[in-house]
């Protein structure tokens, strides 16, 4: 690992919440690291590949993985709408459905990762705070 890919990788690492290539330029920078968008983005790719990061395809957006992923199994990213939280899940039965379908289609899959969008608990329980917060002030 080079210098910049340690330096991306920790700045993926330090959060729960994907990246972008500017945000990492941007956090490189305030550490003192000034760094171009295209070097970020060839590290990004590297970290990819090397199953050291993952793309979250609807945020344009990248997340540091901390282990290694069976090849029967999918990638599901937990992504809080309200606060951009993201947690990674695995699922052999996912995975294993999923290929079933596939053969049955003629289809072969790239990649088998599912973004699922919604609301983490901790926002959940924000939100409820906040409304009976507003239910008890009428």
């Amino acid at each position: 690992m080079t210098p910049l890919r340690r330096s991306v990788m920790k700045a993926l690492a330090e959060t729960h919440v994907p990246l972008g290539a500017y945000e990492i330029v941007e956090r490189l920078a305030a550490a003192g690291e000034p760094t171009p968008p295209m070097s970020v983005y060839r590290v990004l790719d590297f970290l990819v590949a090397e199953g050291l990061a993952h793309r979250i395809e609807s945020r344009n957006a990248f997340l540091a993985c901390g282990h290694p992923h069976d090849t029967d199994e999918v990638v599901v990213f937990l992504i809080c709408e309200r606060c951009g939280l993201t947690k990674e899940v695995a699922s052999h039965a996912v995975g294993r459905d999923l290929a079933w379908a596939a053969r049955a289609a003629g289809f072969e899959p790239r990649q088998r990762v599912l973004e699922v969008a919604g609301t983490c608990a901790h926002c959940r329980e924000t939100v409820a705070a906040e409304v009976a917060g507003t239910a008890g002030a009428g």
